[in-house]
């Protein structure tokens, strides 16, 4: 059974770190959809505008996965929306996957889904993150993998293929051909 992933994006994202876990899923053969949280017309924070395929609803429950890249901007909007907020509290009580970098763990600590789990993000972000969730589990590695809590979090840009790779594992996904094949594993061992 084909695996299914959504990315959510609002304007003012980090283009990278949504586009590249989309790139990474699509090629590994996961079905991943961008979704917008707005409109269909997406503005990336680097002047990068692109399409959804969807717009948020309550079909973001039937994905095996469902991601946010960062940007500040794209982060606060995620936070403050009522509708998705209700969807991914319901994804996680049914056990399903979260996902989250850079500064958009904020909506994840906003809802409520970093409570008692482990959890990255970019750096300073965690003070907002823990005044939201303080029972939660600030980590600085370059991705974060909570089994319990189902939920994967990265920290910024650079991490975007980690977070990618991260996300295709947690869906029990194989990365050992993709990561020798984008060279991730050559830039590991020569940076």
């Amino acid at each position: 059974m084909t695996k299914t992933a959504a990315v959510v994006f609002a304007d003012g994202c980090e283009e990278i770190e949504g586009l590249t876990v989309v790139d990474v899923l699509r090629r590994m053969g996961v079905k991943c959809d961008i979704v917008g949280v707005l409109g269909s017309e997406i503005h990336g924070a680097h002047q990068i505008d692109f399409k959804a395929d969807k717009l948020i609803s309550d079909q973001l429950l039937d994905y095996d996965i469902v991601a946010f890249p960062g940007g500040y901007g794209n982060a606060q909007t995620l936070r403050d929306n009522d509708q998705l907020m209700a969807i991914m509290q319901k994804r996680q009580s049914l056990g399903k996957w979260c996902a989250a970098m850079c500064a958009a763990p904020i909506a994840l600590a906003c809802y409520g889904l970093l409570d008692g789990h482990d959890y990255t993000c970019y750096p300073g972000i965690e003070k907002e993150t823990q005044q939201l969730a303080p029972n939660g589990h600030f980590k600085e590695e370059l991705t974060v993998t909570d089994q319990a809590g189902h939920l994967v979090t990265s920290r910024g840009p650079a991490t975007a293929w980690a977070y990618a790779f991260a996300i295709a594992e947690a869906l029990g996904l194989d990365t050992k051909t993709i990561k020798q094949d984008t060279l991730y594993d050559y830039l590991k061992e020569n940076i």
